[in-house]
């Protein structure tokens, strides 16, 4: 007999849930997507809620909730679905702060549920290879780049700039999600500076040092008011040569050779994971990459600059 299929209602169908999560879902013969919740759109020949709290009210014959809204709201949102029994799938950042993800944490644990915290850039195969070519190397300094022009890829997304929005973090989380995936050793926030617009709440541009093993080698330049080209990559260089992943952590080239890789299936192996997580009665809870945010405003030096408009 196969396993029980995975009843799940989905809170967000923005762009990262009709470009990723919709799909996954419909791809992977565990999960029936059964309604939606949503101020806006919903998926055609679905059920559709403006809410969550509606979607649960409703009586739908759920077994999980998949949360795909800005991060601000992404903790009570969770807290509802766990108080209805659901298993809650977060995607990226969990929360807008640390002591929200360790509540859900401890609730999740107490009432026996799954909570999944999700960072999709780490399901790359690049991401994988890397991480193994460099358990046992010596790391003698790494490089991160990751620039992009906020007009094109969040164009009037004005939660990314409020309070909770995170704004060149919620891109660059990305980065740090890779980072703590592939380095071997521990990380910890050196210093920081955050350029912030005067009209907004959120940085745009951040530098950030970082220690590896307690040696400051690691330097984050993480932008999204770059106009020219957009780059997201991460340099690591050893004593057996550099190691580079570009194109966001889906290519991988070490000392000067590009390894061939399978397609990436980056929300289709969340997915899996999602399953065998319920399957397994377990959960997944990795803050790391949202420790470093959170050090980072907290310690960083804040720079004025100028007034920014979509």
């Amino acid at each position: 007999m196969g396993k029980a299929r995975i009843r799940l209602g989905l809170v967000g169908v923005g762009k990262i849930a009709r470009d990723q999560h919709i799909p996954a879902i419909g791809g992977n013969q565990r999960f029936d997507l059964v309604a939606t919740a949503s101020r806006h759109d919903g998926v055609d020949g679905l059920p559709h809620h403006p809410d969550l709290r509606s979607l649960l009210d409703a009586g739908h014959e759920l077994d999980a909730i998949v949360l795909c809204t800005p991060p601000a709201v992404r903790s009570e949102l969770a807290h509802q679905a766990l108080d209805a029994g659901l298993h809650v799938f977060l995607e990226k950042p969990p929360a807008a702060a640390l002591s929200q993800v360790e509540r859900l944490r401890h609730e999740a644990a107490r009432a026996g549920l799954s909570l999944f915290t999700s960072w999709h850039s780490r399901e790359s195969l690049a991401v994988d290879a890397a991480k193994a070519w460099l358990a046992q190397r010596q790391i003698s300094a790494v490089r991160i780049a990751w620039r992009e022009n906020v007009r094109e890829w969040h164009p009037g997304q004005d939660w990314l700039l409020a309070a909770g929005g995170f704004g060149v973090f919620d891109p660059a989380i990305n980065a740090l999600s890779i980072l703590t995936a592939i380095m071997p050793g521990v990380l910890a926030l050196e210093a920081a500076d955050l350029h912030v617009p005067a009209n907004r709440a959120m940085p745009m541009r951040a530098a950030m040092t970082l220690s590896h093993d307690g040696a400051p080698i690691v330097h984050c330049d993480l932008d999204i008011l770059h106009e020219g080209h957009q780059q997201w990559d991460i340099e690591v260089e050893s004593v057996d040569g550099l190691l580079t992943l570009g194109a966001g952590g889906h290519v991988l080239t070490i000392a000067g050779d590009a390894l061939p890789l399978a397609p990436n299936r980056e929300y289709p192996r969340l997915y899996e994971r999602f399953a065998t997580l319920i399957d397994s009665g377990r959960s997944e809870v990795d803050a790391r990459p949202l420790t470093l945010v959170a050090d980072a405003m907290m310690l960083g030096t804040v720079h004025p600059i100028a007034p920014f408009e979509f």
